[in-house]
């Protein structure tokens, strides 16, 4: 396996703000509680120690264990949610929608991240324990996002009608996906992915992505939580009854999106005057508020009395949307430091307000490793042709003519030739009588005409000379198309499944898991080698 880094804003790939939160997250200071870094960790375990009730903790561990009673969770994840019973120990999460089967890589190197980051910061500070938690993000509604992905050039999607939380749907159809797999890898029947795919099942598409996730880190120790649970959801309900009844985070949330803007960044989340949705299976609308009631769509207007007493008697049903969820994370974990994507980190940023409002610790933010995989196969048409990665970040076009340009034997220097064209029309711009204004309005024209007329010819002759190297145009097209399929960064785009063509996927976990570094800011190209 061959591994290079890359600074990320050389690349031209990720946001101006994603790559401030990475190397320079001092700078955002006034919207953080504390700034990433390894020494940061004894500060915010102590900020957490204090905060972080024993009973939560034991409700905590209650609800996990509730939670993996169906299924065998193994020696290390068993282990895990026993440490949790202790004060020493902390968590380190990342979460994420219930994208079809993982959906794009990203996916795996977010949890491959934070289990790496716990093995670090264990080596770190020994007299504490540091446990991988994957949030399993049940109870969003945006399907079309998350209900398909890319395995060798197809698209394969599962198409469904039900609405309302995505964890709440009935797996109806989700078989048709998991024989579309097994197909996709008949020509190898005693490979591990043949497990992998039939443990995507269960009552609920929540299940099936749990049993999933679990099937493929359960030997990192991963613990995988289910936020919509009631024990959990009751811990949280007077975080919830207090944006209710007082309605506080719109401003808290407006009044940092006006500090970021006059810092020369962009709010992410826009908050409503009530952060919360109302769920149940097959519905998940808005709780607002209008002229002294509350009103839900469909449900119709509930008073002040109605609505206290059904958050106490079904917490369940009070979902938090993107301005509570990570409050209500940090609420119910010992947890220390959130790690996703530049995006997903960057809307963060405008929550500390809230955070503060309701006495919770803001937790250490990072931005997740971005990884670049080459496969076997595609390095070796890139070492064919001479290039590297940076080579392949200009559009095709630009790559082919460019490679024309330095590998064809019978160049033509159009840079010598488009020069004497104007040392040619500047002579002939100094001899032209200046008297005649229409002679010299004719001259620009026709002076025009050449400049297009030598553009035409110089791209004739790259059209022709890309005739003659279809075989190196036809690679230069497909090395493009691995590195940036449809476009895209490989890890927004690709499934996991496309770089284990054998079926073998401990080996590309283990892989990965090498190549992942989790104090290191830049950008990770890693060539696969075997």
């Amino acid at each position: 396996m061959q591994v290079s880094k890359i600074h990320r804003a050389a690349t031209g790939l990720f946001s101006h703000l994603s790559n401030e939160l990475v190397y320079r997250q001092e700078y955002l200071a006034p919207f953080i509680q504390n700034v990433f870094h390894k020494k940061a960790f004894e500060q915010q375990m102590k900020l957490k120690s204090d905060s972080y009730s024993e009973e939560t903790r034991k409700i905590l561990v209650a609800a996990l264990q509730e939670q993996y009673s169906t299924i065998t969770p193994g020696e290390k994840v068993n282990r895990n949610i026993d440490l949790l019973k202790e004060k020493t120990t902390f968590t380190i999460t990342t979460g994420h929608q219930l994208s079809l089967f993982t959906g794009p890589l990203y996916f795996i190197y977010k949890i491959l991240h934070i289990i790496k980051l716990c093995e670090e910061l264990k080596a770190a500070y020994p007299e504490n324990n540091f446990v991988p938690v994957f949030w399993l993000a049940s109870e969003d509604h945006d399907f079309e996002e998350v209900n398909h992905f890319y395995l060798f050039g197809k698209k394969i999607s599962w198409n469904t009608e039900q609405q309302g939380p995505v964890g709440m749907f009935d797996t109806f159809g989700l078989n048709e996906i998991r024989e579309q797999l097994h197909e996709l890898f008949s020509s190898k029947p005693e490979s591990e992915i043949h497990q992998i795919i039939d443990q995507y099942d269960g009552k609920t598409y929540g299940e099936a992505q749990f049993k999933l996730v679990h099937s493929l880190f359960k030997e990192f120790g991963l613990i995988i939580i289910e936020p919509n649970n009631i024990r959990l959801k009751t811990v949280f309900s007077p975080v919830t009854e207090k944006e209710l009844f007082n309605r506080f985070a719109e401003e808290k949330v407006l009044n940092a999106t006006k500090e970021l803007t006059e810092a020369g960044f962009k709010g992410q989340v826009f908050p409503r005057p009530i952060n919360f949705f109302y769920i149940e299976k097959g519905f998940r609308k808005r709780i607002q508020w209008e002229n002294d009631h509350f009103f839900i769509e469909s449900k119709g207007n509930f008073s002040t009395e109605e609505m206290r007493e059904l958050l106490q008697n079904h917490p369940e049903r009070f979902s938090p949307n993107v301005i509570f969820r990570p409050v209500y994370q940090e609420t119910i974990l010992p947890n220390l430091c959130y790690v996703g994507g530049g995006g997903e980190i960057a809307y963060w940023l405008q929550l500390k307000g809230v955070f503060e409002e309701v006495n919770v610790p803001y937790p250490l933010i990072q931005v997740r490793n971005s990884l670049q995989l080459i496969d076997s196969g595609t390095l070796k048409k890139m070492e064919k042709l001479s290039l590297g990665f940076f080579d392949f970040i200009e559009d095709i076009d630009t790559i082919k003519k460019e490679y024309v340009q330095k590998n064809t034997s019978e160049e033509v220097n159009f840079e010598k030739i488009s020069a004497q064209f104007d040392e040619l029309k500047n002579l002939l711009k100094e001899q032209l009588p200046p008297v005649d204004a229409q002679l010299v309005s004719f001259t620009e024209i026709e002076n025009n005409k050449l400049d297009k007329q030598l553009e035409a010819i110089q791209s004739k002759v790259i059209r022709i000379q890309k005739q003659k190297m279809d075989t190196s145009m036809k690679q230069l097209e497909d090395v493009k198309n691995k590195m940036f399929p449809n476009g895209n960064l490989q890890e927004r785009t690709d499934l996991f499944l496309n770089y284990c063509p054998t079926g073998n996927i401990g080996e590309f976990l283990n892989n990965v898991y090498s190549a992942i570094e989790p104090f290191e800011k830049d950008f990770i190209v890693v060539g696969l080698t075997a």
